[in-house]
C-alpha cells in the first residue's frame, strides 16, 4: 500500500502539503503523491517543478469537474418547497455527482494509507464519499472557517437534520461532517464558532518555524519560477514599500475601484508616496499590469507565504481585504480591511456569510 496522497486546489494547498511533508523524519519523506486539481486554478509549471522536488514520489493532474459540467444535475438544484422533497433530491444529487466524477479521477485512492483533501466541498469530497473511501480534510485557507463557515452557511436551515444525514452518508457536507471524513485539520480551533470533535488543530506557524534553511530553499525553488525576476522587483526603487494583496472580488470594474481606493488610502508612508507592489490572487483575472501600469505587479503563481522565506525582505505595510494575514512575517504593519470595508462596494449579505448562519 502507498503512503500518502494530497489533493490540492491552490498553490497554498500545495504549500501546506509541503510543510506537512517537511515535518516528517527525513527517511519518511519522498513517498507522497501530489494531485493538482485544475478545476479552479492554473498551476502553470508547478507540476514539472514538483516532479523534481524530493518531497513527492508522483505528481498527477486532476481534471476535476464542477457540477455545472453535468447538465443532468441541474434539476436537483430546484427548491421543491418542502424539506422532505428537497432532501430526497439531495440524496440523489450527492450520489450522482460522485458517480459522474469517477471517469476523471486519475488515481485509485484505495491504494493509499492516508488521503488528504483540501477543500472537500469540491466534487472530490462527493466522489470519496460515494466510493466510501476514508480521508482527512484540511482547511481551505488559513483560519478560513473563522470568517466563512461554508458547511454551516451552505446548510443553514434544518442544519441538525442535514448533519445527521451527512454522518450516515445520505447527503454530503464538507469540513468534517461527512461519514468518511476521518478528521479535519485546522490551524487554530480557538477561533472557530462551531468546533466539532473531528476538528484537529495543527498550527501552521509551528510547521513554518521548524523549517531549516535547506527547507526554505527547497520551497523557494518549488514555487518561484523566476526567482531573479522576483528579486529584482522586490528590491527595486524606494525603501518604503507597500504590498497590496488582490482578491477576486465583485465584478472587474468594481474590483479595479476597490484596489484603487486601497492604494489611495494606504499607499503613503509618513506623508510620502510609497512604492506600491501588487500581489494578484491566483484566481484574480483582473489585468493589474494593464490597469495599474505605474506600480510593480508580482507573479500570481506562488503563495504569499514564500515572501516570508526571502532573507532581508521587509515591507512597511501589507493590506488585504479578506486574505487572512496572520502568516505574514515580512511587514511592519498589516491592514486587514474585512467586512466593514466591503460593505461600501456590495450588499453586506454577499460577504457576511457567518452572520446568516
Amino acid at each position: 500500500m502507498k503512503e500518502r496522497i494530497y489533493v490540492c486546489h491552490t498553490f497554498y494547498h500545495v504549500y501546506v502539503a509541503c510543510l506537512k511533508e517537511l515535518a516528517l523524519p527525513a527517511d519518511k519523506r519522498g513517498r507522497a503523491t501530489l494531485v493538482l486539481s485544475t478545476m479552479s486554478n492554473d498551476f502553470g509549471g508547478l507540476k514539472e517543478r514538483a516532479e523534481n522536488c524530493p518531497l513527492f514520489e508522483e505528481v498527477v493532474m486532476f481534471d476535476e469537474k464542477e457540477d455545472s459540467y453535468f447538465p443532468q444535475l441541474a434539476k436537483y438544484h430546484t427548491d421543491r418547497g418542502n424539506i422532505v422533497l428537497n432532501m430526497l433530491a439531495r440524496i440523489r444529487y450527492t450520489k450522482l455527482l460522485g458517480k459522474l466524477q469517477a471517469p476523471y479521477v486519475p488515481v485509485d485512492f484505495r491504494e493509499y494509507r492516508d488521503v488528504y483533501v483540501f477543500c472537500d466541498s469540491d466534487p472530490i469530497g462527493y466522489y470519496l464519499s460515494w466510493r466510501k473511501i476514508y480521508y482527512h480534510a484540511l482547511e481551505d485557507g488559513l483560519n478560513c472557517l473563522q470568517y466563512y463557515d461554508t458547511a454551516r452557511y451552505d446548510n443553514r436551515g434544518y442544519f441538525g437534520l442535514k448533519a445527521w444525514m451527512a454522518a450516515r452518508n445520505l447527503i454530503f457536507i464538507q469540513n468534517g461532517y461527512g461519514k468518511y471524513c476521518i478528521d479535519m485539520e485546522v490551524n487554530d480551533k480557538s477561533v472557530l464558532s462551531y468546533p466539532i470533535d473531528k476538528h484537529v488543530e495543527v498550527s501552521r506557524a509551528a510547521l513554518t518555524e521548524r523549517l531549516t534553511e535547506a527547507d526554505k530553499e527547497l520551497l523557494l525553488q518549488l514555487f518561484l519560477e523566476d526567482m531573479d525576476g522576483l528579486m529584482e522587483k522586490l528590491h527595486h526603487g524606494a525603501e518604503d514599500k507597500v504590498l497590496i494583496l488582490s482578491e477576486p472580488l465583485c465584478d472587474l470594474e468594481t474590483r479595479k475601484r476597490i484596489f484603487s481606493d486601497i492604494i489611495e488610502q494606504y499607499g503613503t508612508v509618513d506623508g510620502r508616496q510609497a512604492q506600491i507592489l501588487i500581489k494578484p490572487h491566483p484566481r484574480d483575472v483582473l489585468d493589474y499590469v494593464r490597469e495599474f501600469p505605474q506600480y510593480i505587479v508580482l507573479d500570481a503563481s506562488f503563495p504569499m507565504e514564500m515572501l516570508n522565506l526571502i532573507p532581508g525582505l521587509r515591507f512597511r505595510r501589507v493590506a488585504s481585504v479578506f486574505t487572512v494575514p496572520d502568516a505574514i512575517r515580512f511587514a511592519d504593519e498589516i491592514v486587514f480591511l474585512g467586512e466593514d470595508f466591503m460593505d461600501r462596494y456590495e450588499a453586506p449579505e454577499l460577504h457576511r456569510q457567518n452572520e446568516a448562519i
